[in-house]
């Protein structure tokens, strides 16, 4: 019975050494593909970006608690340089509104519309749940085969990653990033383990959890 058991747990031992390798190989491919892949379409310069007819800014909590998120309000201001340079002709703001209470893209058109964005060439996505959700949803709902996405970098590499992978030629804007403190270190690490996900999600062929009717964008 005691050989059994050592056996057993010899088994169970090679296995997570299996498991945890090849988790650390995945992370370690998914975090060197995904930025060489799409080094070349996210921009830091403004006046540099194409021209497209929308931007696709992903969606954050404007506060967290009661302080200001940051990575909401760069993104914000990063929206309206676009605007400003006639870069864009229309935003989907695109984000989480899963609840009454939390609305996610609407918060984002109120910022827009005191940064001195028209509300007429603003377009909201209540069903940008996940990254992969607001890209996919900007081409099947919205029509955008070619597209502008505005987040901080190590967001947009994902973003723009998965916007190819479906087919559309896409850029980036980069908002500004949060210096390093312990809130921007733990988004840091758990983008480490979102962009492993990416290929999960494409291997198995994950969908946006909403679709809906098409919305035109004029």
């Amino acid at each position: 019975m005691r050989k059994k058991i050592k056996k057993v747990f010899k088994i169970v031992c090679i296995i997570v050494v299996i498991l945890v390798c090849s988790v650390t190989a995945l992370i370690l491919f998914a975090n060197w593909k995904i930025p060489h892949d799409t080094k070349q379409y996210v921009y830091s310069d403004v006046n540099q970006i194409p021209h497209q007819k929308a931007a696709l800014v992903l969606g954050a909590a404007k506060n967290i608690g009661s302080r200001q998120n940051l990575y909401f309000t760069y993104r914000m201001a990063a929206a309206k340089e676009l605007y400003d340079a006639g870069k864009v002709d229309a935003f989907i703001l695109s984000g989480d509104n899963s609840t009454k209470t939390y609305n996610e893209p609407e918060d984002m058109r109120q910022s827009l519309i005191e940064l001195g964005v028209p509300d007429s060439i603003i377009y909201l996505d209540y069903a940008g749940l996940r990254t992969l959700d607001s890209v996919v949803r900007s081409k099947l709902i919205f029509g955008q085969d070619s597209i502008i996405i505005v987040s901080q970098k190590f967001h947009n590499e994902r973003a723009i990653f998965l916007a190819q992978y479906y087919g559309m030629t896409a850029y980036a804007y980069n908002a500004k990033d949060l210096r390093l403190n312990r809130k921007s270190v733990r988004t840091k690490v758990r983008e480490k383990f979102a962009k492993a996900k990416v290929f999960i999600d494409l291997i198995t062929n994950k969908k946006p959890k909403y679709l809906g009717e098409p919305v035109e964008i004029k």
